[in-house]
């Protein structure tokens, strides 16, 4: 089918770290019309077996956005995350 064509196309970019890098990451890729797709470990077949080694997910897209997205990653990993929810 098309969508199997479509899936083959992603790649296994990066490990997200936590849930709200997975939501930021997410919503920057989103303005950027950049496809994509993120899996939380708990979501998929690996039933949570690698969550506490492996981080917190798969970030996965088109192998010809990697540089980008890797450097999107980057940016928002250099941002401060202690001050990110307002007490």
């Amino acid at each position: 089918s098309m969508d199997k064509k479509y899936e083959q196309t992603f790649v296994n970019i990066a490990i997200l770290d936590n849930i709200i890098e997975a939501q930021l990451v997410d919503s920057i890729l989103k303005e950027h019309d950049i496809p994509h797709r993120i899996r939380s470990f708990h979501d998929t077949a690996y039933d949570g077996l690698f969550q506490f080694q492996m981080g917190w997910g798969a970030l996965w897209a088109p192998a010809s956005s990697k540089a980008e997205i890797l450097e999107i990653l980057h940016d928002v990993r250099s941002k401060d995350f202690d001050n990110f929810e307002e007490r």
